[in-house]
């Protein structure tokens, strides 16, 4: 398989080479630079030797945007509350994310040191890779995102106790939170238990959510 293209963060000024990875991926019409920056406001221990991944999703036809080629890692059909999606394009994206997490086991990394990231459409991806992945991660961060693949997925032993953070906003237009409170019971109802946290925001990323994640992700580590 070809790997998606990428922008890569390496640790900064570690004293050895990555030996941690969070694979972060976008959402509907941005791509791999729009979280880049958040590298530096997490304010991560110099000792955590974390490389940040942040693909770019392939750009296809949107039919809630007219048909309309972006940056997507499924079709959308419909907003309503259920989401209409390309499945098959979905779990084709999951793979794709799956690819880069065997390339980082490839450069040293254990998978019980990978955590998948994701927001809006990048979160769905993520909890479908993640969960179905045949080896054990770190954790899994969803962010003002929903669980399209809930009532497909077939979820792997090997993650069954994987850490999950789930974010959203009270405020959000584009996914409502009664969309991420569905994702928190879906999860449970399949035997995961999630963490939640809601901010006053919209679609997006606020400073306490940054500070969640950092604390959140540095736990990760120091807890293998």
């Amino acid at each position: 398989m070809t790997l998606l293209p990428r922008i890569e963060v390496e640790p900064q000024k570690s004293v050895r080479p990555a030996d941690a990875a969070v694979i972060w991926l976008h959402g509907l019409g941005a791509d791999g630079h729009d979280f880049a920056p958040i590298v530096p406001e997490l304010k991560l221990p110099a000792s955590l030797a974390v490389r940040f991944v942040f693909p770019h999703a392939p750009t296809l036809p949107v039919t809630i945007n007219g048909g309309m080629r972006m940056p997507a890692w499924y079709d959308i059909q419909a907003l309503d509350i259920d989401r209409q999606i390309d499945n098959s394009q979905l779990l084709a994206s999951a793979a794709a994310v799956a690819a880069l997490i065997e390339r980082e086991v490839a450069r040293g990394v254990d998978t019980r040191r990978i955590v998948l990231a994701g927001f809006s459409q990048g979160g769905a991806v993520a909890l479908q890779t993640a969960l179905a992945y045949p080896e054990p991660l770190a954790g899994l961060l969803a962010m003002s995102t929903y669980f399209a693949t809930h009532d497909t997925i077939v979820p792997h032993a090997a993650n069954r106790g994987l850490p999950i953070l789930v974010l959203h906003g009270s405020h959000d237009p584009m996914v409502p939170e009664l969309m991420g409170q569905r994702t928190v019971a879906a999860l449970r109802a399949l035997g995961y238990a999630p963490a939640y946290h809601g901010y006053p925001m919209a679609h997006e990323v606020c400073a306490r959510e940054i500070a969640d994640i950092s604390t959140w992700l540095q736990l990760r580590w120091s807890n293998p």
